[in-house]
């Protein structure tokens, strides 16, 4: 017997193929909802997301990695353009500094945000091609991705280059699948919560 204000009703079939003015609203909703999921379920859905993570990713590691280049003096560039006169940056005003210091993180973040963006497109592109193509969800869609966009970024630079980047591409997918997978598993033998 269900619990009392409990009762189990089965998921509502999909809403008819009516015009959206003649749903009510619930159904309008679902409707709504299943061409959200259909859209970032397909290959250029999956692709876009990936571009825009990968960009918003690649933009904080970049103005991480910039801003850690200020980290002592002895590492500082002379200034390119400086209205100094290429001076090193130490020896340079202190609002000058600041406007050096931050053109130059905005160039180096931009950078590998869009870096990062467009690894990330055509990674999920690739690998969402693969897995349709193959018709399968396993290790060899992650591997197959890796190579062929690892050997595409680098086909221009030579067949040497090429094999390099598929190998090293394979390479980072293979572990980083290994990595999210690793929770897969069996549990421990000392895990005792049931």
């Amino acid at each position: 017997m269900p619990y009392e204000g409990f009762s189990l009703e089965l998921a509502s079939p999909p809403p008819p193929d009516r015009p959206l003015s003649e749903l009510t609203p619930e159904e309008q909703g679902e409707k709504g909802a299943e061409m959200i999921i259909g859209m970032m379920t397909s290959c250029p859905g999956k692709s876009a997301i990936s571009g825009v993570a990968g960009f918003g990713l690649g933009g904080v590691f970049g103005l991480f990695m910039a801003s850690m280049s200020y980290d002592t003096p002895l590492h500082t560039p002379q200034v390119a353009g400086s209205t100094q006169g290429g001076k090193l940056i130490v020896d340079l005003p202190f609002k000058e500094q600041m406007r050096v210091a931050w053109k130059d993180m905005y160039t180096r973040a931009w950078s590998s945000a869009k870096n990062f963006g467009y690894i990330g497109l055509i990674y999920a592109g690739v690998e969402c091609c693969v897995e349709s193509t193959r018709g399968k969800s396993d290790h060899w869609n992650g591997l197959s991705a890796g190579c062929l966009t690892g050997g595409g970024l680098a086909y221009k630079s030579g067949p040497q280059a090429a094999a390099i980047g598929c190998a090293s591409f394979a390479a980072f997918s293979a572990a980083i699948d290994l990595y999210m997978n690793s929770e897969n598993g069996k549990p421990p033998k000392n895990d005792f919560d049931e």
